[in-house]
């Protein structure tokens, strides 16, 4: 099973690795390595999200997810996106773009770092309104429920994610403004521009995550009317099959996954620089690590592991919320990238943790009427 799921991941790992050395002997090794488990470390919670949402998608979907999304998310975002992003900051072609990131990898990595702000301020916001739209909702299970309880109650009132995530975002703009004035005004137009890239941040999360709930209520209003045959059948003696996202459904939470591993991936890209600016390098650091988190995302799908480990899907989503802080921080400060990592992996080890205690309470208490005992004490 670990073959079957990780082979296209240690078969990339070791074409990379050759790569490498090829191209830049055994330092270039040493740098995609250090490359490849950055990412992973940065990603895991990408990986726990990811599988949330996958898990409810049909095999075809699931498979493109694995194909064409795995292009996306190693050429687009590992390769395409630190060129754009060039492009667009100093007004360049995209094939002046490519020369510069070869030829002059200092200039290209000042570049980068000019464009971080918008990077951030995009990125943060939409990783933002993640975290507040589930810890807003009122979930059967808690993980932290005397935190979880009374933000569900708050999460009643219309718009609240969007109107703290628009306070943040000014909070932050007008921090970042502050700052740029500081320092002689360089930077002064710098406020509006994380204005506008965290406005077009809540936007795609809006226009996506909307379209995705959209189709999704439609799917659950075929499954109400396809609940009598199921029922039929499974007195009949049949196995009763869940259905799966489909059709404009999956094609829609198929973009949500790629915006979502998209704005994931900032801190992994912008982390890099701290490492390397060879584009090369680059590319095939990210793009090992961005296997090794598709091919857990499948995983933890096909083991049931959300399922097993209950708050795992919370703590990655505390994760998140964690994340988009840095991020929008790291408009002002540099965060080292370990830090950012290490945030996530305490939190969904927490997680993991607390799901084995309330399994084995679970598995003490014995029967439906110990399981609702230790569900009402799940929610520490």
């Amino acid at each position: 099973m670990v073959l079957k799921t990780f082979g296209w991941s240690f078969a990339v790992t070791a074409l990379g690795l050759v790569a490498a050395i090829f191209y830049g002997g055994w330092a270039a090794f040493g740098v995609v390595a250090i490359l490849s488990i950055l990412e992973i470390s940065l990603s895991f919670d990408n990986a726990v999200v990811n599988a949330g949402i996958l898990k409810k998608m049909n095999a075809f979907w699931q498979k493109i997810f694995l194909t064409i999304g795995i292009l996306i998310a190693v050429f687009g975002m590992r390769l395409v996106f630190p060129v754009v992003i060039v492009a667009v900051s100093a007004s360049l072609g995209p094939i002046e773009a490519v020369d510069l990131a070869l030829t002059d990898q200092d200039r290209y990595q000042e570049l980068v770092t000019d464009a971080h702000p918008s990077i951030a301020a995009f990125g943060g916001m939409f990783l933002l309104m993640i975290f507040l739209d589930f810890i807003f909702e009122d979930r059967d299970i808690k993980w932290l429920g005397w935190l979880e309880r009374p933000l569900a109650k708050l999460g009643k009132v219309d718009m609240l994610s969007a109107c703290i995530a628009l306070i943040v975002l000014l909070v932050s703009a007008i921090t970042f403004g502050a700052h740029a004035h500081q320092h002689g005004g360089t930077h002064a137009d710098k406020a509006e521009t994380v204005l506008l890239s965290g406005i077009a941040g809540l936007i795609t999360y809006l226009v996506v995550g909307g379209l995705s709930g959209f189709f999704e209520d439609k799917l659950e209003e075929e499954e109400e009317r396809e609940h009598e045959a199921e029922e039929a059948a499974e007195r009949a003696g049949k196995p009763k099959s869940a259905v799966k996202l489909a059709g404009k459904a999956a094609f829609f939470m198929f973009l949500y996954l790629e915006v979502l591993d998209a704005s994931f991936s900032f801190d992994g890209v912008i982390g890099a620089f701290a490492i390397t600016n060879d584009i090369v390098l680059m590319a095939l650091g990210l793009g090992i690590g961005a296997m090794y988190v598709r091919s857990l995302t499948v995983y933890l799908v096909r083991e049931g592991t959300l399922d097993d480990y209950v708050y795992l899907e919370h703590g990655a989503h505390y994760a998140i919320g964690a994340l988009a802080i840095v991020l929008l921080v790291t408009i002002r400060y540099e965060i080292n990238e370990f830090i950012t990592g290490m945030i996530g992996v305490v939190l969904i080890g927490a997680s993991f943790w607390s799901s084995v205690r309330r399994n084995k309470r679970l598995a003490a208490a014995g029967g439906e009427g110990g399981k609702e005992r230790a569900e009402v004490s799940s929610g520490v």
